[in-house]
């Protein structure tokens, strides 16, 4: 058949009415991540006890099995067994997945980050009244954020790319648009490479700003 390149440059204007939904859900989906994935690695710091052995398995059931079998877990196999999330739409579970499965894989880069800080800092701020806690949020976790900056930027970007799973929950996000549009006209690979073409384009964006953000965090510590 060839290719149609009118047809692809076409498509461009439709499918970007949904990109919005693909930024909105990486965005919410990455903001709750984070803070989950903060929690996790604290837990894992201090050892606390009884949760310290729940976020062992929590972050390797999420680190060892597919991202996809826990979007259908969430969505499809969750409201069996607990009633109340049968109202669950499928936006709301796709981010919900995408948060469970990333704060796994960003908790641990967050608790290296942690363990990367030099120990004396925590000794110097107990030292001078505070507790764990306040030199935690005051010391040690400014620090960690700017070594943990450039994996977490990372990860966002590959969660970006993960919400076109959310397709297969019926979530009308960029991916399911291009998939409609191409069972519609047979133009698979013009679709496709479409779709393929916007993500790249918003990981570019999304790397600079990445960029930007390291240089910021960075500029306090240049000679």
């Amino acid at each position: 058949m060839g290719f149609d390149l009118n047809y692809m440059l076409a498509l461009f204007p439709i499918l970007l009415k949904y990109l919005g939904i693909t930024l909105e859900m990486s965005l919410v989906g990455f903001a709750a991540a984070l803070v989950l994935s903060v929690l996790l690695a604290l837990v894992r710091v201090f050892k606390v006890k009884v949760l310290d052995a729940f976020v062992v398995v929590y972050i390797s059931f999420f680190r060892g099995t597919p991202l996809l079998v826990q979007l259908f877990l969430l969505y499809y196999g969750l409201p069996q067994v607990f009633p109340i999330f049968v109202g669950m739409d499928a936006f709301t579970a796709a981010v919900l997945g995408l948060s469970l499965h990333f704060s796994a894989y960003m908790a641990e880069s967050i608790r290296a980050a942690i363990l990367g800080i030099d120990k004396s800092q925590m000794e110097a701020s107990l030292s001078i009244g505070m507790t764990k806690l306040q030199a935690m949020r005051r010391i040690i976790l400014p620090q960690a954020a700017r070594v943990a900056t450039p994996s977490l930027m990372n990860y966002f970007i590959d969660m970006i790319k993960s919400t076109s799973l959310a397709f297969t929950l019926g979530v009308a996000e960029i991916m399911a648009k291009a998939q409609m549009e191409a069972s519609s006209s047979f133009k698979f690979f013009e679709a496709f490479l479409a779709v393929a073409l916007i993500y790249w384009l918003v990981v570019i964006v999304f790397t600079q700003v990445q960029s930007v953000l390291e240089g910021r965090l960075n500029r306090a510590y240049a000679k």
